[in-house]
């Protein structure tokens, strides 16, 4: 954790708790922090799973921070009080942001400005601050990757606000930046001691195998293979994110700019048939269905404004992709002639999953 976030940061071992997956870290968090008909802040666009990870077994309200694609969705102070607002007409009592970082489905990494604002509200709110930052190892191009954690020490929190210190939480895995998502290996880090005691407890329902943590263990111990393999990970991932957007801008569609990830936030509104998630629905229907691509939807993502959508690139190799351009290319150039869905095109071969 420490080297991929340039060794800005020391961890102590001792605030780690091991969990199957981030999937099962996230949701021991909200459990330890959050109670039942309570409230945290998710910033818009978000991980469609979250509704799943966050809310069905603890009884937790999610309430949105609307981010707009004019600021290129970045959190603004202004965004978090709307929330907080919406949140107290509600009678939801607010307990927690959480954020992703870098951000999925974005693509971006946060700015130390966001940080900031993050860190003024929950001091200002006396809330908790969950980052989820299973994607900091795939950051493949500038800015570079700030840690919550890094940006509290920057602001000297441990001793100037030991309160908020102990308020701040980061969930990761290796799924992601190890490409281990089958291993089911995430991690709990926090500076509060009651945090970790419960987390610790509660992780008995989501283990990690002894015979995963052996292997790993001797895995990590070599570190010449691991950086390499991460830096050759960034690479690849920076060159298939380059050809896909080259080739989205080939078909006239623009994507947001981003510099992490697996996956890229298209711009489709010119092809919507009116400004409405019905529109964004049908065209997702039609690229599916007609074009044979499979991409999420802006709206699964809660996404504030209709006509986006994430694209992932990273899981195809380069002749699927450009197969998959091929096709996005001809669907584009048949709606500008025959409207903005288009007629139907024709296929022979089966969908490609982006």
């Amino acid at each position: 954790m420490a080297k991929i976030r340039g060794n800005k940061v020391t961890f102590d071992p001792n605030n780690l708790v091991l969990a199957a997956g981030a999937t099962s870290a996230n949701e021991t968090l909200i459990f330890c922090l959050v109670d039942p008909g309570q409230a945290i802040l998710l910033p818009t666009p978000y991980y469609p799973g979250f509704n799943r990870d966050l809310k069905w077994r603890t009884g937790v309200e999610i309430v949105p921070v609307h981010c707009w694609s004019s600021n290129g969705f970045r959190i603004t102070m202004s965004a978090l009080e709307d929330a907080y607002q919406s949140a107290q007409t509600l009678n939801l009592k607010v307990k927690g942001v959480l954020i992703t970082n870098p951000s999925n489905p974005l693509g971006t990494t946060m700015t130390r400005e966001e940080l900031n604002h993050l860190i003024t509200f929950a001091i200002g709110k006396h809330i908790h601050i969950i980052s989820d930052e299973v994607f900091a190892g795939t950051v493949f191009d500038s800015p570079g990757f700030i840690s919550i954690m890094e940006a509290a020490m920057d602001r000297s929190l441990e001793n100037e606000n030991p309160d908020l210190w102990n308020r701040i939480h980061i969930v990761y895995s290796l799924s992601k930046d190890l490409g281990l998502p089958g291993f089911r290996v995430g991690m709990i880090y926090s500076n509060n001691e009651t945090v970790v005691t419960a987390a610790t407890r509660m992780s008995s329902f989501g283990l990690v195998s002894s015979q995963t943590q052996y292997l790993l263990s001797n895995m990590l111990a070599n570190k010449k293979f691991t950086s390499k393999y991460m830096k050759e990970n960034q690479k690849r991932l920076k060159r298939k994110r380059e050809m896909l957007v080259s080739g989205l801008r080939t078909s006239g569609m623009e994507c947001l700019k981003s510099n992490a990830g697996l996956f890229c936030w298209v711009d489709m509104r010119h092809l919507l048939s009116s400004n409405t998630f019905k529109a964004e629905t049908k065209l997702w229907k039609t690229i599916l269905c007609e074009v044979g691509l499979n991409m999420t939807a802006g709206e699964s993502c809660h996404c504030s404004e209709p006509g986006w959508f994430r694209v992932c690139f990273a899981n195809m190799s380069q002749a699927t992709l450009q197969i998959a351009m091929r096709r996005l290319r001809d669907f584009a150039e048949r709606s500008s002639c025959g409207g903005r869905i288009g007629n139907k095109i024709s296929r022979s071969s089966k969908t490609c999953r982006v």
